[in-house]
């Protein structure tokens, strides 16, 4: 079993499987009369397919214990899924790139509080995982006609551990 340690999630780090949603970066600027700051365009929702139109909900995601046995991954081909946290705690990110007969070898994040991801249709990812308690997430992704997901169980499972001193 392949053993994999999470990392920091960081918009460089993270650029090639798709968005960081944070208040970082410089794209931001006051409205309401200088009551509020807008952090504009941090991902692109895509929506794809039959009907496809923007979903957006709201999940709570019930924590993993960790080590994780990492067993399965998905994909959507229609649309984006993005989770965006509702409270200020971390929680894992697993990615892959596209391989020779499915997903290749898993990537694993850990977010900074309040970080959230917006993956791109077609990406593989591993499901929601909070950290430690349970944890709540607006997630915007594709709704319609037609199947928007595709699952790839692995043969041999890789174990994803936290970095040292993660709660």
């Amino acid at each position: 079993m392949s053993r994999i340690v999470a990392r920091p999630l960081t918009r460089e780090n993270f650029a090639e499987f798709g968005d960081v949603i944070d208040m970082g970066g410089d794209n931001h600027y006051p409205i309401n009369g200088g009551k509020a700051e807008r952090y504009h365009d941090l991902a692109t929702a895509q929506a794809l397919g039959p009907n496809g139109r923007v979903l957006i909900s709201m999940v709570r995601g019930t924590p993993y214990g960790f080590p994780l046995k990492l067993t399965m991954v998905e994909r959507h081909p229609f649309g984006s899924q993005a989770f965006i946290p509702l409270s200020p705690r971390p929680f894992l990110v697993v990615v892959c790139r596209d391989g020779k007969d499915g997903p290749g070898e898993p990537h694993a994040f850990i977010t900074a509080p309040g970080q959230g991801v917006n993956y791109p249709r077609n990406l593989w990812h591993g499901v929601l995982m909070p950290i430690g308690e349970a944890q709540d997430f607006l997630v915007v992704d594709r709704g319609g006609d037609g199947s928007n997901l595709e699952e790839c169980h692995f043969t041999h499972a890789c174990e994803i551990h936290l970095p040292d001193g993660t709660k």
